[in-house]
């Protein structure tokens, strides 16, 4: 028996007949707005992958003992399109989100596709409501590919049916605030992931059990977890993001731009391999070194109090950029220092600009850029 491809040539497009009027950017809440239409693409371990569909936004429809639901057969990415200056709407970066993708679904037994057919389809998608992408700085159209098991039965065996669908959603920043500094709570009660587990890949089940932890730290003032792990309180990660130090050393004044190294603890980022590209692509190699290495809370804290501490800041699809201002650790503070007035240290507010010059157009990066719609 022959085992389909995922294969966008035999796209079925089905359009809403009631299409929607962009709301005002004022009005978009991240996550909360959705376009017109979505995809779907089924697929069955006999026959492979069926017709994918683009039709109207609306409910799916699943057997209450379908497999995702009792085991978390589940994984998704978040991806961004961008109107750029001359009206033209892009991906930015699609082909790592694709292969993330593939890799979360090895590691639940859930099937693979082709990478470069799904950018089709996702480009397809975002064609027909394009009219809804919206305009201006910090404001984009977030995409959510998901995969799920979709088979019934409460056995515990590979999924035997799955599907992909995606979702678009208008968004603004990701914070209400925009762009400005977060205070985050060291969290060593509280572990995101571990040797040996699920913590670079993106699947579902890592995200709902680190929302207690968060509640517990915005009790206390602190709008988000830095994530420790190990008897040697390496930082990890921040939130649901990649985080980033900047050291100075006082003796010779060279600096330092730190984040944890892939170890199967940390997830792949895409904004994170942006930021470590273009650091070392803008950076002067006699004054700066950019390394993927551990660093512990103790460093940091022992760093700040020499003032050596000199920037933080968070890395992801959704914030993109989020400076960081103060650590709370063992009931001590730790200030990171920002510049006079402003919400950030130089380099993040540097790195924030080159990868949004890329993203709307301003910056011309071929190998980056998707462009799947014009207006």
């Amino acid at each position: 028996m022959t085992v389909a491809p995922l294969d966008a040539c035999y796209l079925k497009i089905t359009s809403n007949p009631n299409p929607s009027v962009p709301k005002p950017n004022n009005e978009l809440v991240f996550g909360k707005t959705f376009t017109d239409h979505m995809l779907t693409v089924e697929w069955d371990i006999e026959t492979g992958w069926g017709i994918p569909e683009i039709k109207p936004y609306g409910n799916l429809s699943l057997d209450p003992s379908c497999c995702v639901f009792h085991y978390a057969f589940e994984l998704f990415e978040g991806m961004k399109a961008y109107r750029t200056k001359d009206n033209k709407i892009s991906l930015f970066r699609p082909d790592m989100n694709m292969k993330r993708m593939n890799k979360s679904a090895e590691r639940i037994c859930l099937p693979s596709f082709d990478e470069e057919e799904l950018i089709k389809l996702i480009g397809k998608l975002i064609e027909q409501d394009k009219h809804l992408v919206p305009e201006g700085e910090g404001y984009s159209l977030y995409i959510r590919p998901t995969m799920i098991g979709s088979s019934n039965g409460l056995g515990v065996s590979i999924p035997t049916k799955a599907m992909i669908f995606v979702i678009l959603s208008p968004v603004g920043p990701y914070y209400k605030t925009g762009f400005k500094a977060v205070k985050l709570e060291a969290t060593d009660y509280a572990t995101r992931a571990w040797p040996g587990g699920c913590g670079d890949k993106k699947l579902g089940a890592n995200y709902a059990p680190c929302i207690l932890p968060q509640r517990q730290a915005a009790s206390r003032g602190y709008q988000q977890n830095l994530w420790l792990f190990g008897p040697e309180k390496y930082v990890t990660e921040v939130g649901t993001m990649n985080v980033f130090f900047v050291f100075e050393d006082s003796k010779t004044g060279k600096k330092e731009l730190v984040t944890a190294p892939l170890d199967g603890t940390i997830l792949e980022g895409v904004t994170r391999a942006s930021v470590l590209e273009l650091a070392r692509q803008n950076l002067n190699p006699s004054e700066w070194e950019v390394n993927e290495r551990y660093c512990s809370i103790y460093e940091i804290a022992e760093r700040s109090k020499k003032g050596e501490l000199i920037e933080a800041f968070g890395s992801g699809t959704a914030a993109v950029v989020s400076p960081i201002k103060e650590i709370g650790w063992e009931n001590e503070k730790i200030d990171i220092p920002l510049l006079a007035g402003e919400q950030s240290g130089a380099l993040t507010k540097s790195v924030a600009a080159w990868i949004s010059d890329i993203q709307y157009g301003r910056v011309q990066h071929k190998n980056w850029v998707r462009v799947v719609a014009e207006l």
